[in-house]
């Protein structure tokens, strides 16, 4: 099945694969089941639930498969421009990154991702952060002004390659996302941001565990 366009009205721009650091971003395949199974992987390693609840578990890969097809129509209305990263030589997926919650209004955006265990260490979230950013900042289409990236407090690897790849840490949101594994119970944020006028980051310098994930 083609890859729809992303078509907010008024904001036409394509959604175009990614490619550099060995890595390779593309759009998330619903009806592929290699991407049904390593979405379900990524959204049910014990690493990934450590630091996230999202609004819908995933649980076997029928539910897999529902939450990217609410990926894919949310790409399609615009709201955000989720990607699979692939090892670029194989096309093996080996993790997330996307581009969320997208305001046409006041032109930011939130950013998430996440890295299968055997490819961490690798710095792959990292440098798909910093593919996925430097087009969401300046693709003509998109151009965002500014792009947030929040991760529970505690979870210090993502706050290493959040600064890494150029989100500033502004300060912590209390209460501002769920527990692990709970609806009803709340933990704080640590809220880093980029925007269109900051440097250039070089992701380069320092180690990166890409220990996991923050979406």
């Amino acid at each position: 099945m083609p890859h729809p366009d992303i078509r907010p009205a008024g904001h036409p721009y394509p959604h175009p694969d990614l490619h550099g650091h060995g890595l390779r971003l593309r759009p998330w395949d619903p009806d592929s089941e290699d991407d049904a199974a390593a979405w379900f992987r990524g959204r049910s390693d014990p690493e990934f639930r450590r630091w996230n609840t999202p609004l819908r578990i995933t649980t076997d890969l029928d539910s897999a498969r529902e939450s990217l097809r609410d990926t894919a129509r949310n790409m399609w209305e615009g709201a955000s421009a989720a990607y699979c990263v692939t090892d670029a030589t194989t096309g093996t997926p080996v993790g997330h990154v996307a581009v969320n919650v997208i305001d046409w209004i006041m032109r930011s955006a939130r950013v998430g991702y996440w890295v299968l265990p055997e490819a961490r260490g690798r710095r792959v979230a990292t440098h798909a952060l910093t593919l996925v950013a430097q087009w969401a900042l300046a693709e003509p289409g998109l151009a965002l002004h500014r792009l947030e990236l929040g991760h529970a407090v505690g979870h210090d690897s993502s706050c290493r390659i959040a600064e890494r790849c150029g989100f500033r840490y502004e300060g912590t949101l209390r209460g501002a996302m769920w527990e692990a594994g709970r609806q009803d119970a709340y933990r704080d944020v640590h809220m880093h941001a980029r925007l269109a006028t900051d440097p250039d980051p070089d992701p380069a310098r320092g180690r990166d565990s890409d220990s996991n994930v923050n979406l």
